[in-house]
C-alpha cells in the first residue's frame, strides 16, 4: 500500500514537472501591431515579464515613417528578451505570421477606422493567427496623485488646447501640475526612456521632431513641466516625484488613444467637423464611452447640424457624461499680410495625415482673413512631402507640417520656398520659422479653447479639486456655478 502511494506521488511530481516544461515550451508567439506608441506601452506593462507569451516582433504602420527596420532595445525589453525585439513593416504581416509561427497578433495603434481595424484582423485571421486587443484594465497604470486625462475622438479635435486650458486653470489656484504626454518616441529609444522637459533648451537636448515640439513647446512657454518617452512605468514614478513638486497630473493624450494612466477625471474632446467619427473610429468611441466630461469643440466654425449629430452620439453611448460647449478661437498675428493675397497654408501635420482632415485651423483663418486664394502646394512638393500627399490623398490645398527627421524637415523647407504665393500662413502650434528658413512673408495662426456657458471647465475642476482635497483656497472665479457630476463607467476607475 505504501509502495502504491509512493508510485502515485512520484507520478504526480513527474506530471507536475512535465507540466512546467510544457508551459515553457508552449509560450504563445506574439506580434504587436503598432506605430511606436501604444504598442511599446502594451509590451512594457503586459508582455515584458509575462512568461505565457513570447513577443517575436513589432510591426510599424505608415503613420510614423522610419520606424520599421529598428529594434526595441534589450535595455527596455527586459531579461526575457536579451537581444531586443525587431520592428518590421506592417505590410509583412502575412509572411511574419507564417515564418515566426505566430499565435497571436495584438492591435495597438489608434486613430483608424473600424474598417481598417477589421481589415488588419482579416489579414491576421487568414494567416491563421488570433487577433486581439488589450483594454484599460491590463494597460492603465495607477498613480498616487490625482490624474486628469484629456483625450479625443479623433486627432486634431483640440485636445492639446484643452489640456493647456485645464492646466492654466489648475495653476491659477497655485497647484503644481505636471503634464505627461502620450508617447512620441521616434528617435533613440534608450535615450528616450524617460524625458523631462522644463525649458525650451530641452527640446534640442532631446533632439525633438516637429511633431514632438508642437506638443511640448506650448506647455514649456507657459511654464509647465512635461514628461514623455518610452517607458511609462518609469515616467509615472518620475513625474510623481518631480523635484519641483506634483499636486496633480494631466495626461495629455495623443491621437485618439485612451490613457496609459488610470484617470480620476476623464475629459474627451469631440470634433463636429467630423461628426459621426466619434462612433466609427478606434479608439475614439472607447474614450467617448469612458468620458466623465465631453467637450464639443469648434462649435463656432462647425455646421449646426453636425454639432447636433455629435450631441446625439453622446446621448446614445454615454448619456451620463457632462457636456461642455467650446469654441476654438483663431488669431492671426498679421491679418494685413493675407487679406486679398494668394497664400500657402501650413497646417498641423497629424491632423491632415492620420487625422483624416482635408483642412485645419489655417484654412478657416484664411477664409476669415479674406485671403484671395489658397495655393495648392502639390505641384511644388518634393520627395517625402510629395510621398505624404500620395499616401493621404484626402488632404486639401494645404501643406501638412511633417518633420519626423532632419531629411523630412529639409524637404518641408524646400517645398515651402518653391511654392508660388504671396504669403505663408503657419497654423502649427509652434513658430515654424524658428526651425526652418521660410523665405517668404509669413504670419502665425494660433488657436485656443474657449468654453462657453455652463457647465464649464472651471466648474468641473472646482468639483474635482474638492473631491480630491486639493487646496481649500480653490474657488470658482465665475459668477455662475453648476453642479457637475461625472459618472464615467470606465473599467477600474479609482475610488474617490
Amino acid at each position: 500500500m505504501i509502495g502504491q502511494h509512493v508510485l502515485i506521488f512520484g507520478s504526480f511530481m513527474k506530471a507536475k514537472h512535465e507540466g512546467r516544461r510544457r508551459t515553457i515550451v508552449t509560450r504563445r508567439n506574439v506580434i504587436i501591431i503598432g506605430s511606436a506608441g501604444r504598442d511599446f506601452h502594451n509590451f512594457n506593462v503586459f508582455f515584458r515579464n509575462n512568461r505565457r507569451y513570447n513577443v517575436v516582433g513589432f510591426t510599424a504602420s505608415q503613420q510614423v515613417p522610419g520606424i520599421s527596420g529598428k529594434k526595441y532595445p534589450p535595455e527596455l525589453s527586459g531579461e526575457l528578451y536579451p537581444e531586443g525585439i525587431p520592428i518590421y513593416a506592417e505590410e509583412e504581416l502575412p509572411r511574419l505570421i507564417e515564418e515566426l509561427n505566430v499565435d497571436d497578433c495584438v492591435f495597438a495603434y489608434s486613430d483608424v477606422s473600424y474598417q481598417h481595424v477589421m481589415h488588419i484582423g482579416a489579414i491576421v485571421n487568414a494567416a491563421g493567427a488570433t487577433y486581439m486587443m488589450l483594454g484599460p484594465k491590463d494597460t492603465m497604470l495607477k498613480s498616487d496623485r490625482p490624474v486628469i486625462a484629456v483625450c479625443a475622438v479623433r486627432t486634431g479635435s483640440g485636445k492639446s488646447q484643452t489640456s493647456r486650458r485645464i492646466i492654466e486653470l489648475l495653476k491659477k489656484k497655485g497647484l503644481r501640475v505636471i503634464a505627461v504626454r502620450h508617447p512620441m518616441p521616434y528617435g533613440e529609444l534608450i535615450k528616450q526612456r524617460v524625458q523631462r522637459l522644463a525649458q525650451l533648451d530641452d527640446l534640442k537636448k532631446h533632439n525633438c521632431t516637429i511633431e514632438e515640439i508642437e506638443e511640448y513647446e506650448p506647455h514649456l512657454v507657459r511654464g509647465t513641466i512635461v514628461y514623455a518617452g518610452a517607458d511609462y512605468l518609469a515616467i509615472l514614478k518620475a513625474a510623481e516625484g518631480d523635484p519641483e513638486g506634483c499636486d496633480a497630473i494631466v495626461w495629455d493624450g495623443g491621437n485618439n488613444d485612451f490613457p496609459f494612466f488610470q484617470p480620476d477625471l476623464m475629459i474627451v474632446v469631440a470634433d463636429p467637423h467630423r461628426a459621426g467619427h466619434e462612433v466609427s473610429y478606434y479608439a475614439g468611441e472607447i474614450n467617448l464611452r469612458m468620458a466623465d466630461v465631453v467637450v464639443i469643440n469648434k462649435i463656432d466654425s462647425a455646421a449646426p447640424e453636425n454639432v447636433r449629430k455629435v450631441r446625439e452620439s453622446i446621448a446614445t453611448v454615454n448619456p451620463n457624461a457632462t457636456v461642455i460647449d467650446a469654441a476654438s478661437v483663431i488669431r492671426i498675428d498679421d491679418p494685413k499680410l493675407i487679406k486679398g493675397k494668394r497664400v500657402l497654408v501650413i497646417e498641423d501635420g497629424p491632423t491632415l495625415t492620420h487625422g483624416g482632415m482635408a483642412y485645419g485651423a489655417g484654412t478657416i483663418a484664411a477664409q476669415q482673413g479674406g485671403a484671395a486664394e489658397l495655393v495648392d502646394p502639390r505641384p511644388y512638393a518634393v520627395e517625402s512631402i510629395a510621398e505624404a500627399f500620395r499616401n493621404y490623398p484626402s488632404i486639401g490645398p494645404v501643406l501638412p507640417a511633417i518633420g519626423y527627421s532632419t531629411r523630412q524637415l529639409q524637404h518641408l523647407q524646400t517645398t515651402i520656398n518653391r511654392v508660388d504665393c504671396d504669403a505663408v500662413m503657419v497654423a502649427t502650434p509652434i513658430d515654424l520659422s524658428r526651425i526652418i528658413d521660410i523665405r517668404k512673408p509669413h504670419t502665425r495662426i494660433s488657436y485656443e479653447l474657449q468654453d462657453m456657458g455652463t457647465p464649464n471647465l472651471e466648474d468641473i475642476l472646482s468639483e474635482f479639486a474638492r473631491a480630491h482635497n486639493l487646496p481649500e483656497s480653490w474657488e470658482n472665479d465665475g459668477s455662475q456655478s453648476a453642479t457637475c457630476t461625472y459618472h464615467g463607467a470606465r473599467p477600474g476607475k479609482k475610488k474617490q
